[in-house]
């Protein structure tokens, strides 16, 4: 999508889910041809001319100051996601196009998840832990990772069969493998968040080939997919609880925290506990003795993380 399209249809879109009740504009009961707040109510709020505001929303946001794009996230009310995904559009639409093109590569480069990454995900026994990137490639897991996402990694869906070697995607096996639906209960919710996060991330990277391929892989191949990207969505994911039904463990409810790895730019670390004393905890045990290594191994298993550490 162009990115003058990009900004004006997310703008568009955050402006239909205002009401005029939620802004605090009277509403004598007239009738509004719009859904949501007008371009001017837009305006006035954000403090700007009518004229400037639909330049704004026309996908013109070179030049922008911050403190104007504040207004106008204020005026339509952005959450914290929202207003990221703003400034991260402005901050593109701001950069030469040409040059930037230029200077991004044809293809991502090569994403390592480091040697200390990888013991540290091997030394946590007792939890679920994989890194990923922002387009929801599985870069690292641990041996309970591996095992609680085994049909990510194996589903011909997630990594396709005509790519040999490409990584298992979350997003892939979630709209592409039947098997989601039955093994997220609340599959899709999962599957509105994936998206939100994904449209967040090509704000952040517009020029990202393999992000803009699997988008448009998914555009094409998921009705569900198309609808929610229409949507013009965005979420960051921190912290919270996820459902899982895993075909050997059973149903599970685990509690997930996401800390991004401050030295490796683009990697996020999941992690997945479950409550101390509940039938989750004594799930993800069998589930740990279910993926273990023979007893008689002499020798150390050589786990998820030496073998999925790179991106192409």
């Amino acid at each position: 999508m162009d990115r003058k399209d990009e900004i004006r249809e997310f703008l568009m879109s955050r402006r239909a889910k205002i009401s005029p009740e939620q802004a605090g504009i009277p509403n004598y009961g007239e009738l509004r041809r719009v859904p949501g707040l007008r371009r001017e109510e837009v305006a006035q709020l954000a403090g700007v001319s009518t004229d400037y505001y639909t330049r704004l929303e026309r996908g013109s946001l070179r030049g922008v100051s911050d403190s104007v794009l504040e207004a106008v996230a204020s005026a339509l009310q952005l959450d914290d996601a929202e207003r990221t995904h703003l400034m991260d559009l402005a901050r593109t639409a701001n950069s030469p196009s040409r040059v930037e093109s230029r200077k991004a590569p044809r293809r991502p480069t090569q994403q390592r998840v480091r040697p200390g990454v990888l013991r540290l995900l091997d030394g946590m026994t007792g939890v679920v832990a994989i890194v990923q990137n922002g387009r929801s490639d599985v870069l690292a897991a641990n041996l309970l990772g591996r095992a609680l996402y085994s049909e990510v990694f194996d589903s011909p869906a997630s990594s396709g069969p005509d790519t040999p070697g490409r990584l298992p995607n979350q997003a892939r096996y979630l709209f592409l493998d039947p098997r989601a639906a039955d093994l997220y209960p609340d599959w899709r919710a999962i599957a509105a968040t994936t998206v939100a996060m994904l449209r967040l991330e090509t704000g952040r990277n517009p020029h990202d080939r393999a992000l803009n391929e699997l988008v448009g892989e998914l555009t094409t191949r998921s009705g569900l997919f198309a609808a929610l990207w229409a949507g013009h969505d965005v979420r960051i994911h921190t912290t919270g609880t996820k459902r899982f039904h895993h075909p050997v463990a059973g149903d599970l409810s685990l509690q997930f925290e996401t800390l991004h790895l401050p030295g490796d730019e683009g990697q996020t670390l999941f992690t997945f506990t479950a409550e101390p004393g509940s039938a989750s905890e004594n799930a993800l045990a069998f589930l740990a003795s279910w993926a273990a290594p023979p007893a008689d191994t002499t020798t150390k298993p050589e786990t998820s993380t030496r073998k999925d550490s790179t991106t192409q």
